[in-house]
């Protein structure tokens, strides 16, 4: 078995697999994609493909493995919409939360405005998004065809994927060998979009007077400009 040296042992992918299975991966995507963040969606999913293809502690054949996968996916992200659609309001003006603030609900909802329905389906690669974006959508209101819509097709794409892409690549040799430094890099790169939204945030962030200083600092030297080009 595969051990992926980031987080608690209890969570990593063979703990999980080898304690509990096929079930044990179910409840984690069922979780993640609507209850609970912080729990290795992308890494477990990739390990399980592999396990398929190797026959070990996983012996359903990969498509019952892969539909089932993205069942789970897609009712956790249900079960996500509800919570924000009747709950959303109340978890999200709490002055005193550190993840259900308004601010949050604000960004995620520019998030929705910028990318539009398709927001869904990029938030399934995306760690801890993926948990919040169902909740917003339905604090947000959206129409639930399309966000039913756009869920099965993430679900779909991140589930059985994710799952596919580990049963194909783990039959390469030189991917077998190096498993636990693929688990490792498979999270790094899910984190880069998270690292990317933060700091284009901050960016956007910045305060409002070293903008005017500057446009202030212009706006004086023009006049100085046309005067030299006035003697000229």
């Amino acid at each position: 078995m595969y051990t992926l040296a980031l987080g608690p042992e209890w969570l990593s992918p063979d703990y999980l697999i080898s304690h509990f299975g096929l079930v044990g991966i179910l409840v984690i995507v069922f979780a993640e994609s609507g209850l609970f963040a912080f729990l290795p969606g992308d890494s477990l999913l990739f390990t399980a493909g592999l396990l398929v293809a190797n026959g070990e502690y996983i012996k359903q054949p990969l498509w019952l493995v892969c539909t089932l996968i993205v069942a789970a996916a897609i009712i956790g992200d249900q079960v996500g919409y509800m919570i924000g659609k009747f709950f959303g309001p109340k978890l999200f003006n709490r002055p005193k939360s550190k993840v259900f603030k308004r601010e949050n609900l604000d960004k995620a909802h520019e998030f929705m405005d910028r990318h539009g329905p398709k927001a869904i389906v990029l938030a399934r690669f995306v760690p801890i998004i993926r948990t919040f974006a169902p909740m917003v959508a339905g604090a947000g209101a959206m129409k639930y065809r399309t966000f039913l819509t756009y869920n099965v097709i993430g679900g779909i794409s991140w589930g059985a994927g994710v799952t596919v892409a580990g049963y194909w690549l783990g039959q390469i040799e030189f991917i077998g060998k190096n498993i636990e430094a693929i688990l490792v890099l498979i999270v790094l790169i899910s984190v880069i979009p998270v690292v990317f939204e933060v700091l284009k945030a901050r960016k956007e962030s910045r305060p409002a007077g070293a903008e005017g200083a500057a446009a202030g600092a212009d706006a004086a030297a023009a006049p100085a400009q046309r005067g030299r080009h006035a003697k000229r």
